[in-house]
C-alpha cells in the first residue's frame, strides 16, 4: 500500500502542476484557497487527477471539505484502506 507521506507528495506535485504554485511552496497544512487564482475548480482538477491515479472516489461532502494537500491526502488514505478491506 502507498504511505501517506507518498500519497502527499502525489497530492503535492499535482496540485502544483493544476494551480502554478511552486511544490515547495505547497506544505501539507497550506490552505490552497488563500493563493490568488485557486479556485474550487482547480481543486477539483487535482481530486479528479488523484481519483483516476488511484482509481478511488472520494464523495462530494468530502471534496468540497478540502482545504489543504494534508486533507486530501488523508481522504485518500482513508478511501484506500476501505477498498483494501473489501
Amino acid at each position: 500500500m502507498t504511505s501517506r507521506q507518498e500519497i502527499v507528495e502525489q497530492v503535492r506535485a499535482i496540485a502544483a502542476k493544476e494551480t502554478g504554485i511552486p511544490v515547495e511552496e505547497l506544505s501539507p497544512e497550506l490552505d490552497l484557497r488563500q493563493f490568488e487564482g485557486v479556485d474550487s475548480v482547480k481543486v477539483l482538477r487535482v481530486v479528479a487527477r488523484i481519483e483516476r491515479d488511484h482509481d478511488i472516489e472520494l464523495s462530494d461532502e468530502q471534496v468540497f471539505g478540502f482545504a489543504t494537500v494534508a486533507d486530501v491526502a488523508d481522504a485518500v488514505v482513508a478511501a484506500l484502506r476501505t477498498d483494501a478491506a473489501s
